[in-house]
């Protein structure tokens, strides 16, 4: 089957903005892009203005929203295991890759741990062979040095990316904000932002240990993109992406107590926004997620605590 979207606006891969144009493509395959691609298909469909893209792909949603995803373009989504029951076992991989098809694939990323409790490994390879993709540390940061080596070397030998949580959770206990004149203008808790860099710094060294690919799933400091870079350079298989929040607002964002920025990790002073935006642009950041975690009015209309 031959279509031809015309008057669309086009997302290419070489161009930052969008431009306007036609496309024409046969079957799951694109033909042809530009001002003026052939016209001679009867299937014709006038975009109006429309931007038109490759379906988006959101790494580490917490929950399949379906409507939300069809309006914002999201084709795919890969699955936290933070849900309820934990995706900790492989039954649970295979109910959940179901939701959403035919026009949303949810891909659900095994639980590294039983419960996400830190303390034993879960059943990852029984996952992959039930369609995990991907493993992942959920919400929380493994502190036990001895259980990530070992996830990782399971990882390594799998061939499965591990996503990974970066906050040293002895540092950020109770914490509800950066530590930052903000925050003490507020009287809010507050932790370093070094509680990143220290998770992120420990990681790297267990990646270059067993050679495992690791996703840094939100690094929002510039030190810890730093750590990064010099992991990259260094050829090591790091990956790390941000969320939306983290490029838009800076912990200023926070100081009407507004429940809407409490976020995990918090929002980083405006250094630390610029330099997210910087390595957005050198390609240090390669993943912008969502990190879609939808919660009812009732749960944020609440002290900031």
């Amino acid at each position: 089957m031959t279509q031809l979207f015309t008057n669309a606006r086009l997302v290419l891969p070489d161009e930052g903005e969008p431009r306007s144009g036609t496309l024409l493509i046969e079957d799951d395959r694109i033909l042809e892009v530009g001002d003026s691609a052939a016209t001679e298909t009867k299937a014709q469909i006038d975009c109006k203005g429309r931007i038109l893209a490759p379906g988006i792909v959101d790494l580490g949603v917490f929950a399949i929203d379906k409507p939300a995803f069809h309006f914002g373009g999201i084709t795919r989504a890969a699955l936290m295991p933070d849900q309820a029951p934990v995706l900790d076992l492989p039954a649970m991989i295979k109910h959940n890759a179901v939701e959403g098809k035919p026009d949303l694939w949810s891909h659900p990323i095994a639980a590294a741990t039983k419960g996400l409790e830190g303390m034993q490994i879960a059943e990852i390879g029984l996952m992959k062979r039930s369609g995990a993709k991907a493993v992942a540390t959920g919400r929380e940061w493994i502190a036990n040095s001895s259980l990530m080596l070992k996830i990782l070397q399971y990882c390594k030998s799998l061939d499965l990316p591990l996503l990974v949580h970066s906050e040293d959770a002895s540092l950020t206990d109770g914490a509800v904000a950066t530590e930052s004149e903000t925050a003490t203008r507020l009287g809010l808790s507050s932790a370093t932002a070094a509680a990143e860099t220290i998770s992120i710094a420990r990681d790297i060294a267990l990646v270059r240990e067993t050679g495992a690919h690791v996703h840094f799933r939100q690094v929002t400091t510039a030190d810890g993109l730093d750590i990064i870079r010099a992991a990259k350079s260094e050829g090591l298989s790091v990956t790390c992406g941000i969320t939306p929040a983290h490029l838009l607002l800076s912990d200023i964002a926070i100081s009407d107590f507004r429940t809407f920025t409490r976020l995990s990790p918090p929002l980083r002073s405006e250094d630390n926004r610029l330099a997210c935006i910087a390595a957005v642009k050198d390609g240090t950041i390669d993943v912008i997620a969502s990190g879609h975690d939808p919660r009812g009015v009732e749960d944020k209309r609440l002290p900031y605590a």
